[in-house]
Formats: C-alpha cells, sequence, structure tokens
C-alpha cells in the first residue's frame, strides 16, 4: 500500500491549479481575488467576468478533481481507499493551494469533479439539488451549502444500494461536505441576513 504514497500528492498539486485566476487573467482581465467576493471559483468569475469563463472554470475545477482520482483508480486498479484519498487531496489543493498562499477556492466544482468516479450518482442526485434551489431562489450558494451537506447522505444510499459504504468512503466524504461547508461559512451568515448576492447580479 505504502507504494501509492505519491498519490495523495498528486492530486493536491492537480487541485491547487487556479483556473479560475488564470482564465480571467486570459480573458484579459485582472486579479479575480480582488473583485467580488474575492473566490477564485466559478460562481465569482461568472459574476465578474462574463458566463464563458465561469462555464470554463467550472469544467477545469471539475476536471483537475477527477483526475485526481482517475489517477488514483488507475494506478491502484481501484483501490477506493486511495481514491477517496485523492479525493481529499484534491479538495485540499483547490481550499489552500500553495500557490496562492494557501488561500483557494471553495470546492464544489473540485468535488464535483472527485466524486464522478467514486459515486456519480451521488454527483447527480447533488447537482439536481443545486439546480433546483438556484432556480427557485437565484442563490449559488444556498445550492452549493444544501448539496454539500446531503452529499454524505447521498452517497451512503447510492454507493452501495442496500448496503453501507466503506467506512474510509463515509469519513472521506463527511470531511469534504464539512470542508466545503466550512468554506462558506461567510455566505451562510449573508444568507442569514439577507445580504447575498443572486445570481445574474453583480457586486
Amino acid at each position: 500500500m505504502s507504494t501509492y504514497w505519491w498519490i495523495p500528492i498528486v492530486a493536491y498539486f492537480l487541485g491547487s491549479i487556479p483556473f479560475g485566476l488564470l482564465i480571467v487573467k486570459a480573458f484579459g482581465g485582472g486579479d479575480i481575488r480582488t473583485v467580488g467576493c474575492g473566490n477564485i471559483g466559478a460562481a465569482n468569475v461568472a459574476r465578474n467576468a462574463g458566463a464563458l469563463a465561469g462555464i470554463l472554470t467550472l469544467i477545469l475545477d471539475a476536471a483537475k478533481g477527477y483526475a485526481g482520482v482517475w489517477i488514483a483508480e488507475r494506478s491502484t486498479s481501484g483501490n477506493g481507499r486511495w481514491m477517496m484519498a485523492a479525493a481529499v487531496a484534491a479538495i485540499i489543493g483547490h481550499m489552500f493551494p500553495v500557490w496562492l498562499g494557501f488561500k483557494g477556492g471553495k470546492g464544489v466544482a473540485t468535488g464535483l469533479g472527485v466524486f464522478i468516479p467514486i459515486c456519480w450518482e451521488a454527483v447527480a442526485a447533488a447537482a439536481a439539488i443545486w439546480i433546483l434551489l438556484v432556480v427557485f431562489w437565484r442563490y449559488s450558494s444556498l445550492g452549493s451549502i444544501v448539496a454539500a451537506a446531503a452529499l454524505p447522505v447521498l452517497v451512503y444510499f447510492f454507493y452501495a444500494p442496500h448496503h453501507a459504504p466503506p467506512d474510509h468512503v463515509l469519513l472521506g466524504t463527511v470531511l469534504i461536505s464539512v470542508l466545503i461547508l466550512w468554506k462558506h461559512r461567510e455566505n451562510m451568515q449573508r444568507l442569514i441576513a439577507g445580504k447575498e448576492n443572486r445570481m445574474g447580479s453583480r457586486r
């Protein structure tokens, strides 16, 4: 097992690629960290640099998470422990990238990517929750918070129907969920205060 110690390291560095920052600069914008909420994620990029930049950020942030877990899957013949280790490492890389002083994004798109090879059904259900909440209330953060909170339950039911998932899957999923919720703590405060930006608005 120790042969694969490098997997979380690779996943971390994949997760730490700041695509939102790079895409906004490629589109001729400035430092996305200085506008809007200062986040490098897709929502802030879309709000301040346009829908195309936001969509590209979403896709690439998800892709880097998927790549980290895919590498673990292929290298270990589908060992679930190393796949979850890669998933957690990629999320940590996105949230705390070494290149940006350990100040990164909130992990939603990267979280989507890491769980596609682990339990795509849970990802689909979480995405449906996000879409429904955003359609009705137009708060991207609210959709992300509820979807992240629901993720452990969704993985529990969809990972192995009629059987509880392995402990490493449950623990890794709960850890990722908690990290995403912790990163959204300021959004929660603004939602409670009625000061959160809705989709389509600008700061």
